[in-house]
């Protein structure tokens, strides 16, 4: 029964190794990878970002003619995820880095131009002190210089330390609270008084105010009011009338004045002499009012009754038509 796990394999005793026909592949033949951004990017064509560690489906290729210390140096073809771009970036095996080549722009990195820098200046300075045995003391003078400048600012910041190192951070807290609540009350002190000053400015003027419209609206003295008369209510108050009966509805009361009465008119003597004087009494002026007795007719006898009246006035009506 044979192995279920060939591990060795069977080579008859003609085999050849030399006779295998061997493939011709070109030498810039190109694979397809998954790799990540090396480093952050931007796309010349859109614009777009392309951020370190995306991901991509890149196509890998050997750099023809250069070798760094014998080892060969990559090309890599990635696409812009926006606008499908090609970008290409090489290894850097001098620096350990990748270098940007077509398609992109990589992003500004402050610690990588400053580390080239300092190396570029260590190297200037190695140069310098090769050729020149001057400028390596120079160079050592300013390097003890300067250590004696750290080490003073380093004695400098302990002897700081341990000076802070006995303050009273309560005292000092407590202190602190005091003012601050000396402040709070003296603030509250000097609004209260500006408070009560405003009160009593606005009472004054109030007052005043108040003292002015007193003056203004001041009522005139008053007049002594006149006695009335005491008999003067009868006269105002209403009278009952009185219930009248049927004959006095026919003829008249006796005790007033009857409504014929006015009808009766008495004749006047023609010439009328004056008794003292013995002198014609003058004849009033045209238009001048007569007196009440002359006008009025002669009031009647409280005696006298409605029927006798109007006899009377008959009877003045016969003797002026016989005129």
């Amino acid at each position: 029964m044979s192995e279920r796990k060939v591990l060795n394999k069977y080579y008859p005793p003609d085999f050849d190794p030399s006779k295998i026909p061997k493939l011709k592949l070109p030498k810039d033949r190109q694979y397809v990878v998954r790799l990540m951004a090396p480093f952050n990017m931007r796309c010349k064509t859109c614009g777009e970002y392309i951020y370190k560690g995306k991901k991509f489906n890149a196509r890998k290729e050997t750099v023809q003619n250069e070798v760094y210390l014998g080892l060969p140096i990559f090309r890599f073809y990635i696409k812009c995820t926006r606008c499908l771009a090609e970008i290409t970036f090489k290894t850097d095996p001098e620096n350990t880095d990748y270098t940007m080549e077509h398609g992109a722009t990589r992003n500004f990195q402050a610690e990588k131009l400053l580390e080239e820098e300092e190396k570029r200046v260590q190297k200037e300075r190695e140069d310098e002190e090769l050729n020149n045995p001057m400028k390596v003391l120079e160079n050592r003078t300013k390097d003890s210089k300067l250590e004696m400048e750290v080490l003073e600012n380093l004695q400098e910041l302990k002897d700081l330390n341990q000076r802070q190192a006995h303050v009273d951070f309560e005292a000092m807290l407590r202190q602190h609270r005091l003012s601050e609540e000396e402040r709070r009350r003296q603030e509250q002190e000097e609004d209260e008084q500006e408070t009560a000053a405003l009160l009593e400015e606005a009472r004054k003027r109030r007052l005043l105010e108040d003292s002015d419209s007193e003056d203004e609206a001041a009522p005139a003295p008053l007049q002594p009011a006149l006695r009335p008369n005491p008999t003067a209510i009868l006269d105002e108050a209403p009278k009952p009338k009185r219930k009248l009966e049927v004959w006095e509805q026919s003829v008249g009361s006796l005790g007033s004045r009857p409504p014929l009465s006015r009808l009766v008119v008495v004749k006047k003597a023609k010439a009328d002499l004056d008794c003292s004087n013995g002198q014609p009494q003058a004849a009033p002026a045209p238009g001048a009012p007569q007196s009440r007795k002359e006008a009025d007719p002669a009031p009647p006898t409280p005696g006298a009754s409605s029927l006798s009246q109007l006899g009377a006035y008959l009877d003045s009506d016969d003797s002026n038509g016989s005129n």
